[in-house]
């Protein structure tokens, strides 16, 4: 069985080395990087399953890595950040990262994250069906076979993040959707982490409601969580 392979960009030899370890000691193939333009050519040629990208990497920045794998690719990537950085983090995840992790850290919990990502679906391979199912809420058809979706016929493009939570929303429509449900249902891990879900919510409105500041569709619900309802007048529906 092919291992999996992880990119590990990071400019610090000594924050690597336990990294590498761990990760190998896992069963993961691991390649490094120090640099973002030694990132960016040991992905072209690895071709790796999972991105962990520190921020602060120089030749090219972390965030414009992010940004350039996110547009060639919809590998998993985890960024790494101080919390000092928490503005990184966000532009981080607006760019197309689908997850982050506060430096310091516990290398398991660092594990756990690499895991939850690894585990995460991708398109159809040739041990997993296609999914047929089409979704429609309201002015949103979304395809899970194709990863197509549209807003009043207009196709918008989604990160593999954003697609992952629209469907569960959508599957569930009307539904309170709680943030530790959800953070479980597309991520994979349980313990709510604000950042990392408000802003991938935020960023989801602002490609499928009119007024992202007035949202008519993807509703918060103080105190529990978020919910997709049609426009007034609408039927949510579970499939078309």
């Amino acid at each position: 069985m092919q291992s999996t392979t992880v990119l590990v960009v990071d400019d610090q030899p000594q924050f690597i080395a336990p990294i590498k370890r761990k990760l190998e000691n896992e069963g993961f193939q691991v390649v490094t990087a120090s640099n973002g333009a030694e990132a960016l050519e040991v992905f072209a040629t690895a071709r790796p399953d999972v991105v962990s990208l520190d921020l602060l990497i120089p030749e090219i920045d972390g965030l414009t890595v992010c940004k350039l794998l996110r547009e060639r690719s919809e590998v998993p990537i985890l960024i790494l950040s101080a919390k000092c950085e928490e503005s990184d983090v966000v532009l981080g995840l607006e760019v197309g990262a689908d997850d982050y992790l506060a430096k310091p850290f516990r290398l398991n919990e660092y594990l756990a994250r690499i895991r939850a990502l690894v585990r995460r679906p991708h398109l159809a391979t040739p041990h997993r069906p296609v999914e047929k199912e089409e979704l429609e809420v309201g002015r949103i058809r979304l395809s899970l076979s194709t990863h197509e979706v549209g807003v009043d016929g207009r196709p918008i493009a989604l990160t593999p993040t954003e697609f992952r939570i629209l469907s569960f929303l959508m599957k569930h429509p009307e539904r309170v959707i709680s943030r530790d449900m959800l953070l479980e249902a597309v991520w994979g891990y349980t313990g709510y982490d604000e950042t990392l879900i408000n802003t991938h919510v935020k960023r989801l409105r602002t490609k499928i409601e009119r007024n992202p500041d007035r949202p008519e569709m993807l509703l918060t619900v103080r105190g529990f969580g978020y919910k997709l309802v049609p426009r007034a007048g609408e039927p949510a529906n579970r499939a078309a």
